[in-house]
């Protein structure tokens, strides 16, 4: 009973307004409560005030305007919640000194909170959340007598938290989604009847305080989203109405102990996104009411706990992103209400348990990346809800197997086998004619060969198709683009040949408004969009957050980018690298104003860039390298983010940016070298004839010039001869054996 009791409160005060607001539309409102109601109306923008819906000119029945609740003339109740109001609360509000509960939340009101809000000592509900307040919250030491539940989370309320001294019947504290930081004061906190503590998403440092077991009538203890560190005390395992508790995202360390299994009352247990390391206390046999286990991303090792086979009432198992190992050695035939089970990335080892497929209400199981092996049990045929299967990662194999057995479950929506049959396999085209609601397809990275298969124009339903990094080559069927929901398809990495299907270019959700905006989520999709060869990219865990997507590199296409892609205006990624594409780039493609990300790197394009895709305002990545491309670089726009290695290997594209590099300034550069040359040469010329012309005219100088010129082939003659005839000589002499 502990954990419903803090709504009940919600639901009395609800009854009680109702009852005294149906006494009170013909009461007269008290003056002071008048004056009060007008202050606080004051103290908004003026914009806002009269959204309100309050006429200070019939005033006398204030006890009629929207949101005040009277009893015998007086306001006990002020509810203007998700009225759009702006500006400040107003201290008068405090006058209100009847007021029982007061509710401003999913607003736009900024400032601080009044600290004469303390002195209404009446006040049983106060509901601040979702507004735009600041600074710290006044919890003086004698404010707020008769409070019971605070909610003042989402605002930007800071310093250390409050705490309510004085308030002996406090229930419910919510203080999540501010700034608050600093240790957190147990001792302050358990003098009240608490039953409900939420400080997710502060800033709080320091330790879980070890006195919170005095707060006996604790049911939901809510830490997440903070720098807590350390361990969790033991004497947190002692509280008796324990139904919740959170902990995930926080830096706790250590082993969790088998006290563990002494909080038997744990609805939800959440210590995700820690550091606790050791294995898992095989003691949830006690815990029969636990309905959310989440242990995912820590440092856990060692087998999987088999007592969580006798939590009967269980929906949700994530273990993923640890390192267990093992089997999985769990009788899932007792987990009648199993809903998700997530235990990817992990070492667990051997095969599929085939009793998984005894659980009727599973939605969605998550394997991937672990050791598993061996083939898709046939029992997963009776799998009837489930509607997102993930084996990413294992050693699956026979794939014709796998499909035949999964294309008999009505409701799977997601598959994703990435790098699992890679022994050889070839993709099977026959025997497949279900997946009627098959959404997200995935078959990456198998090394798979063979065609695209023809089953697949069946799939009508399909938004994401995802068969890269294969050995498929063939033609792209033109079918492939008329699948009328599809706008995510990757293809890369293949051996796929032709041209490009023109039913690429008229792809109605990338046309029309259907696009990923309006897909339902996925959970965990694990898909990645590849950004460059480094192989760094982003995960998708939603197929609405997938950017709708052409992802065609890396095959052996050929023939012209169609003008047409123009009209894919949804189009976020249009990645046509690594084929033999030829021709120009269109200029239509300026007019995929959602695009992104635009690479058309190794093909054979020829002419210039055109000028008009300076209008892809959201254009981040664009590649052109390695292609036949002339003339200068666009500037300006989005051209002035790129760099120069997304346009080298043209080489007769000017890479001078933001100058000119255009034909005519390579005409002016050769003419003016050709000029240099002709005077160059006229020069010489002119020196040849000068001296031609003083030899001729002059036959002193002529005699004397011709004189030198015998002097200077006579010499080496002369010298040569008198050499030889001294050595002829010299050897006349010498005398033989």
């Amino acid at each position: 009973m502990g954990r419903f009791r803090w709504p009940f409160h919600f639901v009395l005060v609800a009854v009680l307004l109702h009852v005294h607001g149906g006494q009170s539309m013909d009461q007269t409102c008290h003056s002071t409560d008048l004056q009060a109601l007008l202050g606080f109306s004051n103290g908004l923008d003026s914009k806002a005030a009269g959204l309100v819906g309050w006429d200070a000119s019939d005033a006398a029945t204030c006890c009629s305007w929207t949101g005040v609740v009277c009893d015998l003339g007086r306001v006990v109740g002020l509810d203007l919640s998700n009225k759009i109001l702006h500006g400040d609360i107003s201290s008068s509000v405090a006058s209100l000194d009847g007021l029982v509960t007061l509710n401003l939340s999913r607003n736009s009101l900024r400032g601080a909170a009044p600290a004469a809000l303390g002195r209404l000592a009446r006040l049983r509900v106060l509901d601040l959340s979702a507004n735009g307040l600041s600074g710290l919250f006044p919890a003086a030491d004698g404010g707020f007598p008769a409070i019971e539940v605070v909610n003042i989370s989402f605002n930007s309320f800071d310093g250390p938290h409050p705490a309510f001294p004085a308030a002996a019947n406090l229930t419910v504290l919510d203080i999540s989604g501010n700034n608050f930081s600093g240790g957190i004061n147990s001792s302050a906190l358990c003098l009240a009847p608490v039953e409900v503590l939420r400080f997710s998403g502060n800033g709080f440092s320091g330790e879980v305080p070890s006195g919170l077991s005095r707060c006996k009538s604790l049911a939901e203890l809510s830490l997440d989203g903070n720098d807590l560190t350390g361990n969790i005390p033991s004497d947190l395992y002692t509280l008796p109405n324990l139904t919740r508790l959170s902990l995930q995202e926080n830096q706790l360390t250590g082993n969790l102990g088998s006290d563990l299994g002494n909080l038997s009352q744990l609805v939800q247990l959440d210590l995700s996104y820690n550091r606790f390391s050791g294995s898992i206390p095989d003691v949830f046999g006690r815990m029969r009411r636990l309905e959310c286990l989440n242990l995912a991303s820590n440092r856990f090792d060692g087998e999987l706990p088999p007592s969580l086979s006798r939590c009967p009432m269980l929906r949700v198992i994530s273990l993923r992103n640890n390192t267990l190992f093992g089997e999985i050695a769990i009788d899932f035939k007792l987990l009648q209400k199993l809903n998700i089970f997530d235990a990817g990335t992990n070492n667990l080892s051997g095969t599929i348990p085939s009793g998984i497929a005894g659980c009727p209400e599973l939605r969605t199981l998550n394997l991937a990346r672990n050791k598993l092996v061996g083939e898709i049990p046939e029992s997963f045929k009776e799998m009837s809800s489930l509607s997102y299967l993930s084996l990413t990662g294992n050693g699956f194999t026979n794939l014709s197997s796998a499909l035949q057995v999964l294309q008999h479950l009505p409701n799977l929506t997601s598959l994703v086998l990435t790098r699992n049959f890679r022994g050889g396999e070839t993709m099977p085209v026959d025997g497949i004619n279900g997946f009627k609601s098959m959404e997200v397809l995935v078959l990456a990275n198998c090394l798979l060969t063979g065609i695209i298969p023809p089953w697949l124009q069946g799939l009508e339903s399909l938004n994401v198709l995802d068969i890269s990094w294969n050995k498929l080559n063939g033609n792209i069927p033109p079918w492939l683009g008329k699948l009328n929901n599809l706008f995510y398809i990757d293809l890369s990495n293949n051996s796929f040949s032709g041209e490009l299907p023109m039913s690429f270019a008229q792809m109605r959700s990338l046309i029309s408004s259907n696009g990923s905006s309006e897909q339902s989520p996925t959970e965990d999709l694990p898909l990645f969009i590849k950004k460059n060869s480094t192989g760094k990219g982003l995960q998708y865990n939603q197929v609405s957050s997938f950017p709708p997507s052409l992802v065609l590199s890396n095959n052996l296409l050929v023939g012209p980018i169609w003008s047409s892609f123009g009209h894919l205006v949804k189009l976020h990624v249009l990645d046509l690298s690594w084929n033999n594409f030829s021709g120009p780039i269109p200029r239509e493609l300026s007019d995929m104003s959602s695009l992104e990300m635009l690479n058309l790197a190794h093909n054979n394009l020829n002419g210039t860039i055109p000028l008009s895709l300076r209008k892809l305002n959201f254009l981040s990545k664009f590649d052109v390298s390695y292609n036949n491309l002339t003339g200068d670089i666009p500037t300006g726009g989005q051209f002035s983010t790129f760099k120069n290695e997304d346009f080298e290997g043209n080489y007769a594209l000017c890479l001078l940016r933001n100058s000119s590099c255009s034909e005519d300034d390579h005409h002016d550069m050769d003419t003016a070298k050709q000029i240099t040359y002709v005077m160059l040469e006229v020069g010489i010329a002119f020196g040849l004839l000068m001296v031609w012309s003083a030899l001729y005219f002059a036959r002193p100088r002529r005699a004397s010039y011709f004189r030198l010129v015998d002097m200077l082939f006579d010499a080496p003659c002369i010298w040569t001869a008198a050499k030889v005839t001294n050595l002829r000589i010299k050897r006349g002499n010498e005398v033989h054996p």
